[in-house]
């Protein structure tokens, strides 16, 4: 048991679509169909033959319940997943938002800077701390 990996990469493409549509309890012709519907599409093999990973796994399961448990045809499936991705995908943007917000607030409001890149990305940091600038020789301005 030692030789066991401790934890095992939800995204490796490592199961042949025997061993697959076992584990999901589907039929293998089955699983072909929803690659070829874009439902769940596996990693291919250097022979082009299809690898289904851990996680293709989970999305099969979650396909046939969502067909024969809740009666969703496959183009209603495909909508929901699509969906689903999305939601997680703005999950994940809250999240990364909610760090920010948490960041700001650490950072007395007086030393915060933003700058952003003309392609659009947002920087935020502290100000640099430096002296006065004196503006150029002959100027009426205060020195900033």
């Amino acid at each position: 048991m030692d030789l066991l990996p401790d934890r095992m990469d939800a995204d490796a493409p490592i199961f042949v679509i025997s061993v697959a549509a076992q584990l999901a309890e589907m039929h293998p012709q089955t699983l072909r169909g929803y690659d070829r519907l874009g439902l769940v599409v596996p990693g291919r093999a250097r022979g082009r033959g299809r690898r289904y990973s851990l996680r293709d796994i989970a999305r099969l399961r979650h396909i046939q319940h969502l067909s024969q448990d809740e009666g969703i045809n496959l183009e209603g499936v495909r909508r929901i997943l699509a969906l689903e991705s999305e939601l997680d995908g703005l999950r994940g943007q809250l999240a990364r938002l909610a760090q920010v917000v948490q960041e700001l607030q650490l950072i007395p409001e007086g030393v915060r800077l933003f700058t952003a890149e003309a392609g659009g990305s947002v920087h935020i940091g502290r100000t640099p701390r430096h002296r006065p600038l004196a503006l150029e020789r002959g100027s009426r301005h205060p020195e900033i």
